[in-house]
Order: structure tokens, then sequence, then C-alpha cells
């Protein structure tokens, strides 16, 4: 990898955290072109009445991680933008934890599908708790600044 691919990857891994992100406590755990991974570690404020990880926070993660896993493909003059989501809910997330694993499946010149794994931790044991897929369009900084 180019040192200029390295100089993106540590930037997309800074601007991931920021805004309503970070006051989630989202962090970054591993970057590769077309790959991103983040973590969540679970405070009480992220979940609902019966304490389990409120469903908008998974989706939030899901959607944000398979934002920046296409965001790594794209160029440095261009943004990513969600067109559309769908996420399916398989069980309860409980735990310390949250991780998400989020990859492209499919790649084109503006639109990128990416598919994120929602994983919940507890006690060390990874469970699977939400899978979602994601449509991403890439858009050039320019059409989106108002002049």
């Amino acid at each position: 990898m180019s040192k200029l691919k390295n100089e993106r990857l540590d930037l997309l891994k800074k601007d991931y955290v920021q805004g309503f992100p970070a006051f989630c406590g989202f962090e970054v755990e591993r970057v590769e072109e077309g790959y991103f991974e983040s973590r969540l570690w679970l405070r009480d404020d992220h979940k609902q009445q019966d304490g389990f990880v409120h469903a908008g926070v998974i989706a939030t993660i899901a959607d944000h991680t398979a934002g920046y896993s296409a965001f790594t493909l794209i160029p440095e003059d261009h943004r990513i933008l969600t067109i559309e989501f769908k996420i399916n809910y398989l069980k309860p997330a409980i735990g310390e934890e949250i991780v998400c694993r989020s990859k492209v499946i499919n790649s084109g010149r503006k639109i990128i599908l990416s598919e994120s794994e929602i994983y919940s931790i507890s006690g060390g044991e990874e469970k699977l708790v939400s899978k979602a897929m994601v449509t991403l369009m890439s858009v050039p900084l320019s059409d989106l600044i108002e002049e």
C-alpha cells in the first residue's frame, strides 16, 4: 500500500469518530480497502427498557460502518451518502460490547453495496445479532457544497 493510501486510511479512521458517532462512543478497530470494523463499549444509555441494546444504536453503527467501508474505495474529492438500508435483528444484543464488521460486496462508480454484521460480545463470546444491507452513493464534494 502506498504512503498516500495509508494517509487516506488514517484520515478515515479519524473522520469516522466525529459528531453523533463520537457521542455514541463508536471506535475504529480495523480498516482495509472495502472493509471497516468498529466497536462500541456498551453503556446503560445504549439500552432500551428491557436491558437490550436499542435497535437504533445497532442500526446507526451498521449504517455508519458500512458507509466507511465504501468510503475506503472512492476518490478523495467524493463523499458517501446512504440511499437505502435494510436491517434484520436476529436476537437481542446483550453484553459488554458490540462489534460491527462491514464489507463492500459490490462497488460501482456511483453506487456501492455494503453488508454489515453486528455481533454482541458477552464474556468474550461473540453472537451474531443483526445483519444489514446498505446501499450507498459516491457524490462529488462539489455537488454537496452550496454556493
